[in-house]
């Protein structure tokens, strides 16, 4: 088995290949096929772009010269519309600005014909790894979405000032609520967020946009208002 076959071995994914040439199609499905790779081809831009976008790691290998709309210009509507489906680009006659340009928009490899068969069984390989990783990661935000689509609007501002830095007190002082009426809310947020801790919560506010929060920062600002958080009332 082929380091490619043992990384494709039993996981769902895709290969798309998109090129003009019918022999160049033909050519680099034999090669993934055999390598173990599922792959599906067609021979134009607007082609693939009918197919419904997979639910599974997937990677597009596109040729750049084609006509109508060209392999650039699809790398910019996979780029928006597919953002977890890594590119590598081949091109029978490459230069450096469409190099330059095709990897400053995320291509995960560029490839002159002839191609490598080894290059690119291994382009492959990284770029399904990706792939997967960011379906994982867009899995993981639309739970964390849903979870906060859980809370009320008054658990919403709760948090939001509570990942701020603002101690109970403070919290209940913005929204004129009572403090203890403020620890409710934020007990209710830890537990409907699923958060571990206050930090847990600051990340999950970082990756959901909210409060100018960014991932790994200070959830409270200092060590004494965590302190002073965690102190039993009087």
């Amino acid at each position: 088995m082929t380091q490619a076959a043992g990384a494709a071995a039993g996981t769902p994914c895709v290969v798309f290949i998109v090129d003009d040439d019918v022999s160049v199609r033909e050519s680099l499905e034999l090669l993934l096929e055999t390598a173990g790779w599922p792959v599906e081809t067609f021979e134009s831009a607007q082609q693939f772009l009918e197919r419904t976008r997979p639910l599974v790691p997937s990677c597009l290998v596109l040729d750049v010269a084609m006509p109508g709309l060209n392999g650039l210009d699809l790398q910019q509507r996979v780029v928006a519309e597919r953002p977890d489906m890594p590119i590598i680009f081949i091109t029978g006659y490459g230069d450096v600005p469409t190099t330059v340009r095709a990897m400053k928009a995320g291509a995960v490899e560029f490839l002159t014909k002839p191609i490598s068969d080894e290059l690119l069984l291994e382009a492959v390989r990284q770029a399904i790894e990706r792939s997967r990783a960011a379906l994982q990661d867009e899995l993981q935000l639309n739970a964390l979405r849903g979870r906060y689509a859980s809370l009320s609007q008054r658990e919403r501002e709760v948090m939001v000032l509570v990942v701020s830095g603002l101690l109970n007190k403070q919290v209940g002082g913005k929204l004129g609520i009572s403090e203890i009426t403020v620890k409710a809310h934020r007990g209710s947020v830890m537990r409907k967020m699923q958060a571990a801790s206050l930090p847990d919560l600051v990340n999950m506010c970082a990756l959901l946009g909210l409060g100018g929060v960014r991932e790994g920062s200070s959830p409270a600002g200092s060590p004494e208002r965590l302190t002073a958080e965690r102190r039993p009332p009087a």
